[in-house]
């Protein structure tokens, strides 16, 4: 397995994206709750040596700056088949919007499951690319998010639209 990291200075702080093999695997905030070992992110490399991560840094760079709403990348996340439903539904929130974990768990079929929704958004290895800083509690709180509530609130700000192209006059 061909495991290999780049580190990205951004204006949300240092961001480190791993590639395994021919797919983004992990994307971690310098003080990510859940963020593996170093070495689980093999060597660093540089985004001109790896097309694959070169892309991604592309892709991330451009949503950052706003230029983007969406992503076009070959994504693996370990996780079991539980966190993988979840993860599925998460990719479908589009840039803009958000859900709770309530709302996934009834998309998976049993709303009792929100807090179980709630570990396995916590466990997103693919934050941003999966979009898990969309998900909120059920009042529309700001809740946990593994890299930094104000990481995810100023994801959520960089993806709201402009009042006119809402329809809203403000």
């Amino acid at each position: 397995m061909n495991t290999r990291h780049i580190v990205i200075e951004t204006h949300l702080g240092r961001i480190t994206v791993v590639a395994k093999d021919e797919a983004i695997s992990g994307l971690y905030f310098r003080h990510h709750v859940r963020r593996p070992s170093q070495e689980a992110f093999g060597p660093e490399v540089s985004d001109r040596s790896d097309p694959l991560l070169n892309e991604a840094i592309r892709q991330l760079c451009d949503y950052l700056a706003g230029r983007r709403r969406d992503f076009d990348l070959p994504l693996e996340a370990e996780g079991d088949a539980f966190q993988h439903a979840v993860w599925d539904i998460v990719k479908r929130i589009q840039c803009g919007d958000t859900t709770t974990y309530g709302r996934i768990a009834e998309q998976i079929g049993d709303r009792s499951l929100a807090q179980k929704v709630g570990q396995a958004v916590g466990a997103n290895p693919l934050c941003i690319f999966v979009p898990c800083h969309r998900v909120v509690g059920a009042s529309g709180a700001l809740t946990g998010y593994a890299g930094g509530l104000k990481h995810k609130q100023a994801l959520l700000a960089l993806e709201e639209l402009p009042a006119g192209e809402v329809g809203r006059l403000f």
